[in-house]
């Protein structure tokens, strides 16, 4: 069973498209990077508002309502950031995933394990 502080693969993907965005992290720009992240797998708007906002419940992100811009017919966009304990987090999702990268590695041995790697779009070392 999951910790309950533990992330899950799409979280993983949300923190790590703020923690690219920096100030541009908002709604739309979010999704679009989480996308990209995302591979061949299809993203909806909706998944990514529903877990930033669980994400903020959990105190992993912070948001603010931007000034209003005239780009955006006078209206306010709700901007993104990590706070201390979501950038703690997804720095232990990373070190979780390298720690299994590296079982596999052993196990299947290296080369196996990079070719694997290359066909998931992941150079591996």
């Amino acid at each position: 069973m999951a910790r309950p502080d533990s992330l899950g693969q799409f979280e993983q993907l949300v923190l790590t498209a703020i923690l690219i965005l920096l100030e541009d992290a908002y709604g739309v720009t979010i999704h679009s990077k989480v996308q990209e992240l995302a591979g061949p797998k299809a993203v909806s708007l909706g998944a990514v508002y529903v877990t930033l906002d669980r994400l903020e419940d959990k105190g992993l992100v912070a948001s603010w309502m931007s000034d209003p811009t005239p780009e955006r017919g006078g209206r306010a966009k709700r901007c993104y950031r990590l706070e201390a304990l979501g950038e703690r987090a997804l720095q232990e999702s990373a070190v979780a995933a390298k720690r299994i990268w590296d079982v596999i590695a052993e196990v299947w041995g290296k080369e196996r394990a990079k070719e694997w790697g290359k066909r998931w779009g992941k150079e591996a070392g």
